[in-house]
């Protein structure tokens, strides 16, 4: 999670550089960041240091997000806002999950096994923050392509399954 959230901020926060430009402070500084967060997780064992993490890099996504859709590309806050709302839902459920697991296991050993598949909120949490996480990466190649001026275009697989779709610029 770390390691992936680590490749998405620098994404973000390289989208409008010129083409085969690297950061290097950015770059060096989210490895350490990473590579500290590993050892300091590998000894204290503790979960909360490594959520806590998670959510500094996940913030520092949204803040850039939020800026690219505020000042940017304001037509994109339908796709940013929609994987960030999505992502959150997920969010939502596992720390529900987390704090009535028992009562929620309770629940489920009560009722029909199709209610008590769908109270199962960490599975959720998988299926949300993976289509939030995708619909993420859409809004990063998207905003990306429209700054190399590509011409990118959000298209639906089968009528439910976004994807983006982008012409090379036209040679004149």
């Amino acid at each position: 999670m770390i390691y992936s959230c680590c490749i998405f901020v620098y994404c973000m926060f390289e989208c409008f550089k010129v083409k085969n430009s690297v950061n290097y402070h950015l770059l060096f500084t989210l490895i350490l960041f990473s590579l500290i967060v590993t050892t300091v997780y590998l000894k204290v064992k503790e979960p909360i240091f490594h959520q806590v993490m998670y959510g500094m890099l996940v913030f520092t996504l949204v803040l850039r997000s939020i800026y690219i859709v505020t000042w940017v590309y304001p037509w994109l806050r339908g796709l940013g806002y929609t994987s960030l709302g999505i992502f959150l839902l997920g969010f939502l459920l596992w720390n529900i999950d987390n704090i009535f697991c028992d009562s929620l296991r309770n629940f489920r050993k009560k009722v029909p096994p199709i209610i008590g598949v769908t109270t199962q909120f960490h599975a959720w949490w998988h299926i949300l923050t993976g289509l939030g996480s995708y619909l993420h990466i859409l809004f990063s190649l998207y905003t990306r392509t429209l700054y190399l001026r590509y011409r990118p275009k959000v298209k639906f697989l089968f009528g439910i399954w976004p994807v983006i779709l982008f012409e090379p610029l036209r040679k004149h």
